[in-house]
């Protein structure tokens, strides 16, 4: 009786969502993994960030059911290398499988297009080595853009895209004072790691966390945030169609 409660709240939810504007970017912080395996009991840390891997199919396939073109997912942060080296390689190697797996059965029918973003020269040669073959295998999609955030931080996005900008416009032999009064909004924007994606609209944290711990902080001045108790790998359909619809009904206010 509960899973059909839960069934027919599920499809009311998505009566709801349907037919009204949907976030054009959705930006997921992937938060609750370790805490999952504590409270389910699950010994080996590697099987809770797998089943975090898998979550990311369900995900996938809700965000393609109410028309969401790009999802971006903070999956390793830059703070996440000063953890241990057994969390290291079970959120690496959870990350590393789900990107092999792309790579040798891309997804057509939702037709994912996969990215990184990050400093990517700090991971381990087997993750590059699985992220540039999901992108290959990849590259003809566009129905929807997957971003994954690896070895990401906000402020260092920020730096980069500073010493990116400067370090061309000097090679462009730009004298100092050009190159303060060309510095605009825009002008860095076109530096961050990938500029062509639009601004996230909304943004979802699991596991109770209250803060966006720096996840596109330069793109995320005018998001609106979700921040769902859920564990990432216990994030149910009902939690996703909440959050679009909470989005939904925000007044969004641009510039103040």
């Amino acid at each position: 009786m509960r899973s059909f409660l839960y069934y027919l709240y599920e499809r009311r939810l998505l009566r709801q969502v349907r037919g009204r504007s949907v976030p054009q970017h959705l930006g997921i912080i992937i938060d609750g993994n370790r805490r999952y395996a504590l409270e389910q009991g699950v010994p080996d840390l590697r099987e809770a960030y797998a089943l975090g891997a898998e979550r990311l199919d369900d995900v996938l396939e809700w965000c393609a059911e109410v028309g969401i073109p790009a999802v971006s997912l903070w999956v390793f942060s830059t703070d996440n290398f000063r953890r241990s080296a057994t969390e290291i390689s079970g959120i690496l190697s959870a990350v590393e499988s789900k990107l092999t797996l792309l790579a040798r059965h891309p997804n057509h029918r939702l037709g994912l297009r996969v990215r990184a973003v990050g400093k990517l020269d700090l991971l381990p040669d087997s993750t590059i080595a699985a992220i540039r073959a999901a992108e290959e295998a990849t590259a003809g999609n566009r129905a929807m853009v997957l971003t994954f955030a690896v070895a990401y931080g906000g402020r260092q996005e920020i730096i980069d895209a500073v010493q990116s900008m400067l370090r061309e416009k000097s090679k462009q032999g730009e004298d100092l004072q050009a190159i303060i009064d060309s510095i605009t909004e825009e002008t860095i924007g076109q530096y961050l790691y990938a500029p062509d994606l639009p601004d996230p609209d909304l943004i979802i944290r699991t596991s109770g966390e209250i803060r966006l711990s720096g996840f596109l902080l330069w793109q995320s001045a005018y998001s609106e945030f979700y921040f769902c108790d859920a564990h990432w790998p216990a994030f149910r359909k009902v939690d996703f169609l909440r959050a679009v619809r909470a989005y939904q009904q925000r007044e969004r206010r641009f510039g103040g």
